[in-house]
């Protein structure tokens, strides 16, 4: 009978290699990646493999491991009469260099051979500036107390002058050569690090010591699962409808992301929306207060956006903080064999530092209860940090379709389509790509944070419903009295339906809220229009049939004293150029 054990090292006390025994039973051991669990913010990998144990200590070095991994979420399992003694784990900095890597090691053999062309280049400069240092320390040819013949002094100085200026000659020759050979080791250094970066970087590795009991040998099948950071997926979608009243098609795809430094070939994947670092300790409830939700609707993604811009704040630290290379020391560059310091100031040191770009965390909301979807095919995902397109899964779903028209902002009508039920759907707010009647319209976002049951989705502009939305002048005036302004603005809208099919539109326009008692805002005329007195926004719902035009009239007067200043009129910012 097969006995499994099972050692979380997150209650497991680590020791050192250092203490393990000699002579202990020792195995290097490279697991494949059996399936991974990506999390939004990082990964469980999992490795199996099937060796032999010999009876007594065997001491397991399982290698070419991420350094990234969290050494408190290693797990380790075997079957077997296996009792494990000690887990450790440590930083292999010389694991890549044990490779032979033939493009790695063209670059550095390029490198040594342009190394000693410098040297000699830079040794000839020497000599010929010793040389001039020799000839201006002879100039003297006669002595203090004897001149020369004039004869005699003319052949000195035809000399002097034409070997200074042959040396001279050389030397913006030769300074020249040295600044382009310099040029080329500083291009071909920075190939040489960035490949070295891609196949030689610093390795995790997990040594485990076990005791095997019986007196034979016998095959054992290991398991190691850890936590490791920088790799993550983010929600990616596609919305894709034909027309007005059909329904929609939402492909839900994952952007998956490794930087690992460690290939995933072929492996299972599953995606979860759970806390990789999750305790063991039971859940308590914290007080859960209610107040007013000043978030943002489907007509303001774009101040959304930036404000998750602006509260970005890497909430992937966490796990940063806690990986075996975050606390190693940068690795040595070498050129050709001779050590280069990287200055600061060097132009491909600021150039590598610019082409690195870091992967960027937004703070999102998502439902206490995690979801984990479970991908059908096996993908390769390499460790180089680019987003990688996953399929996870498809819906068909019903919609209801009304336009959203906001004529005082934006002259043409939005198409919303309303879901409901959406909460089953497992869906991460984020990007969505919008496609309506086979034609790509741009991108909209998903925004979960809804109180109902119903979903809104944009699906962009619709050119066949004209809004105009005109100042009627006759009735927009501004009377005086010895004490009050009054003003008056009246405005008519007009929306038409240029489609062969009846529309149901919401029209939405405002007036201003007074926030002052002196200031008294009044609507003469509203149309029948729905007033939200909190925030003077009034909405028109109606249904327009095919080729029909509906008009709404909006009016309203605004009156102070008159000896204050009020700005009755709302305007917004812009940019220009100043001379």
């Amino acid at each position: 009978m097969k006995t499994i054990f099972k050692i979380s090292t997150l209650a497991f006390v680590f020791i050192s290699p250092l203490f393990l025994h000699a002579g202990d039973n020792e195995q290097k051991i490279e697991a494949p990646i059996t399936s991974v669990v990506v999390y939004l913010t990082g990964v469980e990998v999992a490795h199996q493999k099937s060796v032999m144990l010999l009876p007594g200590r065997n001491e397991l070095h399982f290698i070419g491991l991420t350094s990234k991994l969290i050494p408190k979420s290693i797990q380790f399992t075997a079957t077997g009469d296996v009792s494990i003694l000690a887990i450790s784990n440590r930083v292999d900095y010389l694991f890549g260099q044990k490779k032979n890597d033939a493009r790695f090691n063209q670059l550095t053999d390029s490198l040594e051979m342009l190394g000693d062309a410098f040297a000699i280049t830079r040794g000839q400069i020497e000599a010929y500036e010793k040389e001039k240092l020799m000839l201006d320390a002879n100039r003297s040819i006669g002595g203090n107390d004897k001149g020369v013949a004039s004869a005699e002094l003319k052949l000195n100085a035809d000399f002097y002058f034409s070997r200074t200026t042959e040396i001279n000659t050389e030397l913006v020759k030769l300074h020249r050569k040295e600044n382009k050979q310099q040029e080329v080791i500083n291009r071909l250094n920075y190939q040489v690090t960035e490949a070295n970066q891609r196949t030689n970087p610093p390795m995790g590795e997990i040594i485990v010591l076990v005791n095997v009991g019986g007196a034979t040998k016998f095959e054992s099948s290991l398991n190691l699962n850890y936590v490791a950071s920088d790799a993550g997926w983010a929600p990616s979608y596609d919305l894709i409808c034909e027309d007005v009243g059909k329904n929609i098609d939402l492909k839900y795809r994952a952007k998956v992301f490794n930087n690992t430094n460690v290939d995933w070939k072929d492996v299972k994947m599953k995606l979860s929306t759970a806390d990789p670092m999750k305790s063991a300790a039971a859940p308590t409830l914290e007080k859960w207060t209610l107040n007013f939700d000043n978030g943002y609707n489907y007509n303001t993604n774009d101040a959304y956006q930036q404000q998750q811009n602006n509260n970005n704040r890497g909430v992937a630290q966490s796990l940063e903080s806690q990986n075996l290379a975050n606390s190693a020391p940068a690795p040595v560059t070498t050129k050709g064999g001779v050590a280069y310091d990287w200055d600061s100031n060097d132009d491909y040191s600021k150039t590598k530092q610019e082409t690195k770009v870091p992967i960027q965390y937004e703070q999102i909301q998502i439902s206490e209860l995690s979801a984990e979807f479970e991908i059908k095919a096996p993908y390769d995902i390499p460790a180089d940090g680019k987003p990688y397109i996953v399929d996870v899964t498809s819906y068909n779903l019903p919609a209801t379709f009304q336009y959203s028209c906001v004529p005082k902002m934006e002259k043409e009508a939005f198409l919303m389509a309303r879901i409901t039920g959406w909460e089953d759907l497992d869906l991460v707010e984020g990007q969505a790509n919008v496609y309506f009647g086979g034609t790509y319209v741009g991108q909209s976002y998903i925004y979960t944070r809804s109180v109902d049951d119903t979903l809104d989705l944009s699906f962009g502009r619709d050119q066949k419903l004209v809004v105009t939305r005109t100042k009627l002048k006759e009735f927009n005036n501004e009377k005086s009295s010895t004490t009050t302004k009054k003003e008056t603005y009246s405005y008519e809208i007009n929306v038409k339906n240029t489609r062969k099919t009846d529309v149901v539109v919401e029209l939405q326009d405002q007036i201003p809220v007074s926030q002052d008692a002196e200031i008294i805002v009044e609507t003469p005329e509203i149309s029948k229009g729905n007033l939200d007195p909190a925030t003077g926004i009034i909405t028109w719902n109606m249904t327009i049939k095919a080729g029909e035009t509906q008009k709404v009239v909006l009016t309203y007067t605004v009156k102070y004293p008159k000896k204050k200043t009020v700005n009755t009129r709302k305007y917004k910012t812009a940019a220009r150029a100043k001379f």
